[in-house]
């Protein structure tokens, strides 16, 4: 079954099992967007709820078991008015939901969403820190295997694509594009080469084989870019800078 019946699929069970409490059920993401990636990409759903209680949640489980067993991550599950009073600390999340999404059924909660921008400058420095520092743990966790080595290569572009552009936004850009074109933005504004997250990117797309390359060549270019970005917007956003 592919992406859209199990996504249809999904809500059918979901409204069930939810009745009146369920307000939204959103598509968002790569999915939404229309560049999802089989077996990369994840498919990312919101439920937005009317209360978000201990009985009103095990009210759900079955759906979401459900759901977990196609092997799609569980969905998000908040309250209008949690979004609402968290869109400042999720400034990053929200603004991405924001540039696509799907309303698969119920209210569209999303357009009318008012993000605070006060906070967002923080919360880009802090993932892209906190991003780095883990892909340097896994690196060392998967040091002696190739395949691995891939793997976190390749599932990490998406986050740190997003974090490139969330930069230029930050920096006083649009930030607008793919996120090829984000990283490409960036690296022109702040004077870094990278050309290696567009060929990782084409090998994930499967427009180059990864049998071409080698995978601690690529792993050192992409660690240096990532660790060269952050540096780079740290000192650019910094207000005594």
């Amino acid at each position: 079954m592919g992406p859209e019946k199990l996504i249809n699929e999904f809500v059918e069970r979901v409204r069930a099992a939810a009745g009146t409490n369920l307000r939204s059920a959103i598509l968002y993401g790569s999915a939404a967007a229309g560049d999802y990636v089989a077996d990369y990409s994840d498919v990312n759903l919101l439920c937005v709820l009317g209360e978000t209680s201990f009985a009103a949640l095990q009210a759900l489980a079955p759906a979401i078991a459900w759901w977990t067993k196609q092997k799609h991550r569980a969905p998000l599950l908040m309250s209008a008015e949690e979004m609402r009073r968290s869109a400042d600390v999720f400034s990053i999340e929200f603004l991405d939901m924001q540039r696509h999404y799907r309303v698969l059924w119920g209210e569209d909660v999303l357009q009318a969403l008012e993000i605070p921008m006060h906070s967002h400058r923080v919360q880009v420095e802090y993932e892209l820190r906190e991003k780095t520092i883990l892909l340097r743990q896994r690196l060392l966790i998967v040091a002696g295997n190739a395949e691995a080595k891939w793997e976190l290569l390749l599932r990490s572009l998406p986050a740190f694509g997003t974090l490139f552009r969330h930069a230029l936004i930050a920096l006083g850009d649009a930030g607008a594009g793919t996120k090829r074109e984000a990283a490409a933005a960036l690296g022109a504004k702040v004077g870094i080469d990278t050309n290696v997250f567009g060929e990782l990117l084409d090998i994930r797309e499967g427009k180059a084989d990864r049998k071409a390359a080698k995978v601690d060549e690529m792993f050192a270019r992409y660690l240096k870019l990532v660790e060269a970005v952050t540096a780079a917007v740290d000192k650019m956003l910094d207000p005594a800078a």
